[in-house]
């Protein structure tokens, strides 16, 4: 049975169990006219240009680019909206581009010159300027490669950069393949802070030929990226450059700890200290690796992080259970590194002298102490017999002597 029951602008008829609404059709009729008269101002219609003049420029510092460009065309629209710039870029077979959003018109990174460099740009307009929908133009695109020069087998082989003791930097190649034996290289660097890149000032040569470089002492250059460029000179042929970038706090070799000590506490405890090794780097910063063996057995390595007071272990010391009561030696060598709160990286110093203790050292100390000291007393003592028998004797010849000078006069008188 069909009922009908009205409430407000709302007709519903019930069908047994179904039961649906509908619009009134005065209503149906204004929303009609409302959709087809009132314009709804629409996104899609605003466009906004991309960027001019984009490109990448290379002002000589060995891989630190400049990405510039110039505002797009036609901003009248948006005169009072902050602009924005999308910039993308990688060295061309990176896998992952860098993203960079910037209100500026240029952008400076680093990057690696054996490689080309390609970047893109677009422009952005904010939401708050387009109905509430960010608006982007298309993108600018722009690439860099350094000027083809020489065969790939001309370059340097294994370069070879380390920071000894966070104070000298050295660093050795060998030269290419193919290269000719009047090929001579020369090396420039350029970091963050210096006007130019600059020359090599001392070479390692070998055979007349620069084989490696000893740098000055280097001013605010921690922290930063470093840029190298070896190149050559060949009479018969060109040769192609070789490009590297690095941080200098990730190629330190510290020194190794000195003056090792070792003492055995109790029957089961062994107490390693040594010296934090000589140099600028601060304690907080060395990771330490130690060797410790007993009675000539397999040396067991063991890494340590000494932090100062931030660790539970003493600075430069640590006890070591022992796994023999038995065991008649022990000893342990220490090297030393540049942790992960310095550095992302780094070398380990050479290992330190060898630091042992033996177990049977009373008897050595008799051998090499009580023995010499009574062979001595005992070779005191003989001579001192001597001495004295041979007194006596003087002794008893003197008084045989006046002995018989008192008879002599007492006969005469």
């Amino acid at each position: 049975m069909l009922q009908t029951v009205q409430s407000g602008n709302f007709k519903v008829f019930n069908l047994g169990e179904m039961a649906f609404a509908h619009l009134d059709v005065r209503h149906f009729c204004t929303l009609l006219i409302c959709t087809t008269f009132v314009s709804v101002p629409s996104n899609a219609e605003i466009k906004v240009n991309p960027p001019e003049d984009f490109e990448i420029v290379d002002p000589g510092y060995l891989g630190y680019l400049s990405l510039q460009w110039q505002p797009p065309l036609f901003l009248d629209n948006f005169k009072d909206c902050p602009i924005e710039y999308e910039l993308k870029y990688r060295n061309i077979g990176s896998k992952y581009w860098k993203t960079v959003i910037t209100k500026n018109l240029r952008y400076k990174d680093g990057f690696d010159l054996n490689k080309g460099v390609e970047a893109k740009i677009h422009t952005l307009v904010p939401a708050q300027c387009t109905n509430g929908l960010e608006v982007r133009s298309s993108w600018s695109e722009a690439t860099y490669w350094t000027s083809p020069r020489g065969n790939e087998d001309t370059k340097v082989r294994e370069m070879d950069c380390v920071y000894y003791n966070w104070q000298h930097l050295l660093c050795s190649w060998k030269p290419g393949v193919s290269a000719h034996l009047v090929t001579n290289y020369q090396l420039f660097y350029w970091f963050e802070g210096l006007k130019h890149a600059i020359q090599c000032p001392d070479y390692i040569k070998a055979n007349g030929k620069n084989t490696g470089c000893r740098f000055p002492h280097l001013e605010s250059s921690d922290y930063k990226d470093f840029y190298i460029c070896v190149n050559g000179s060949s009479e018969s042929h060109p040769i192609q450059p070789s490009y590297f970038i690095f941080q200098l706090q990730n190629i330190v070799k510290p020194l190794p700890p000195e003056y090792l000590s070792l003492t055995v506490e109790n029957s089961e405890q062994v107490n390693l200290r040594w010296s934090m090794p000589k140099g600028p780097i601060p304690a907080k910063c060395f990771i330490y690796e130690i060797e410790f063996t007993e009675d000539d057995t397999t040396w067991v390595v063991r890494t340590l992080h000494l932090f100062g007071k931030n660790t539970t272990t003493v600075e430069n010391e640590i006890q070591i259970t022992r796994t023999s009561n038995e065991s008649k030696k022990l000893c342990f060598l220490v090297r030393s590194k540049i942790n992960m709160y310095c550095s992302d990286d780094g070398l380990w110093s050479e290992w330190s002298d060898e630091q042992c203790w033996k177990g049977d050292k009373w008897k050595e100390t008799v051998v090499f102490f009580f023995i010499p000291f009574a062979f001595i007393s005992l070779f005191v003592l003989v001579i001192t017999c001597l001495l004295l028998y041979n007194q006596r004797a003087l002794l008893k010849t003197i008084f045989q002597a006046k002995k018989e000078v008192f008879s002599q006069q007492e006969t005469f008188f």
